[in-house]
């Protein structure tokens, strides 16, 4: 399976348009996230082009670090920048190492420069061991002679 299909998958595809832009400001934001029960989102522009990432933990570290005024934050500010991303054909093998490599638990898919999903590692780890029960499953009834 690669991540295009992973995200046809039916709660994956309903989170695929919730993005935001850089001027939005961190509460609004904030309220997103808790609203969509959401990580991150994809930063776009107004050409719907990524430029970024906000993740919960970006508005942790940046917000409440004591020497910013979180009430005057727009996304612009505390998002990520440089952001890793898969592509629809990455297997979900590859998502997983990008994910452990740079140390993040949400991976925007995209085309282009166009965001066409949001994988969280959880969506990854959830989905591979699904995948393993049935391997499991299936060799311990080849192997005990069952139907």
């Amino acid at each position: 399976m690669n991540l295009g299909e992973l995200l046809k998958v039916k709660d994956l595809n309903q989170r695929m348009t919730i993005t935001a832009t850089p001027d939005d400001s961190i509460a609004d934001t904030i309220r997103k996230l808790v609203e969509h029960d959401l990580g991150a989102f994809p930063v776009c522009n107004d050409k719907e082009e990524m430029v970024g990432i906000i993740t919960e933990r970006d508005i942790v570290r940046k917000c409440f670090s004591g020497d910013t005024d979180c009430s005057r934050c727009k996304v612009k500010d505390v998002m990520s920048k440089k952001v890793a991303v898969g592509k629809a054909g990455d297997d979900l093998d590859y998502a997983i190492n990008v994910m452990k490599t740079e140390n993040i638990r949400h991976l925007p898919v995209v085309d282009g420069t166009r965001v066409i999903g949001m994988i969280s590692i959880k969506d990854l780890l959830g989905f591979k061991l699904e995948q393993t029960r049935t391997e499991i499953r299936f060799l311990s009834e080849y192997i005990s002679g069952g139907p």
